[in-house]
């Protein structure tokens, strides 16, 4: 018995080291994750699943860090792996808010922007936070935990751990993923965009020709009408294209 407890405390100093190591970065990067990081997620839900991440991800990484000699060490692990998992959680989390551009541009486009009033705790249309909950929940199906993963293990290789990150390429590389997002939210709004735009035009060309018509009135509805119906025309395609991004990203983040 007392052999079995030496053997284990043994394996604890050699192997619990290299497991809080990797906690610091996974950690830090699920507070930022799609899902598991939203802010209506518990906080004991997120950390249970920042331990099964960091389970997974020390099982699966060919070379763990090295347990810290010194105090000193330690204190520089903490550091640079806590800024590597915020880069990490921060990068993939503008593709949640890309999605959310997405729902205010539509939203704003078809004058639903005040419909229904905000749902979650940050100001969004309805609009918005329908892309948003459908497009976590088919990450999740397409295995975003899964994916999460390899991220990190890949992680590794472009920010060794207790290394800082060089600032200029950390820079360039979260300028690159916010180019990233916006031009995906424009992209999938810009039906809603277009068609608001010709629909607009046409509205002032009737005006024109006929002033004494209130085209508000009767404009308004239709906009709003024609804004849900495109909505649910579009909806697959434009969580679909998203996800696609998504995966695309987790599996060649650098």
């Amino acid at each position: 018995m007392n052999e079995a407890a030496a053997e284990a405390l043994a394996l604890l100093r050699s192997e619990g080291w290299q497991a809080l190591l990797i906690f610091l970065r996974v950690g830090a990067f699920a507070s930022f994750m799609p899902g598991f990081g939203e802010q209506s997620v518990p906080l004991r839900v997120k950390l249970m699943a920042a331990l099964c991440l960091t389970a997974v991800t020390f099982a699966a990484l060919p070379s763990p860090p090295q347990p810290p000699a010194t105090a000193e060490v330690f204190a520089l692990y903490m550091g640079t792996e806590t800024v590597a998992g915020l880069a990490l959680g921060i990068g993939l989390r503008l593709f949640v808010l890309g999605l959310q551009t997405t729902g205010s541009m539509i939203a704003q486009a078809t004058s639903l922007s005040q419909i229904l009033g905000p749902l979650v705790i940050e100001p969004m249309p309805a609009i918005g936070n329908i892309l948003v909950i459908g497009g976590l929940a088919l990450a999740m199906v397409l295995g975003l935990h899964v994916h999460a993963v390899l991220y990190l293990l890949i992680s590794y290789e472009a920010m060794p751990a207790g290394q800082w990150p060089a600032a200029a390429d950390l820079s360039e590389w979260g300028l690159a993923l916010v180019t990233r997002s916006f031009r995906l939210a424009y992209s999938l709004a810009a039906p809603f965009i277009i068609i608001s735009l010709i629909y607009n035009l046409t509205l002032g060309v009737i005006n024109r020709a006929m002033p004494q018509l209130m085209v508000a009135f009767v404009g308004a509805p239709v906009i709003t009408f024609g804004g849900m119906a495109l909505l649910f025309l579009l909806a697959a395609q434009i969580l679909a294209t998203w996800s696609e991004a998504l995966l695309a990203f987790l599996t060649s983040p650098f």
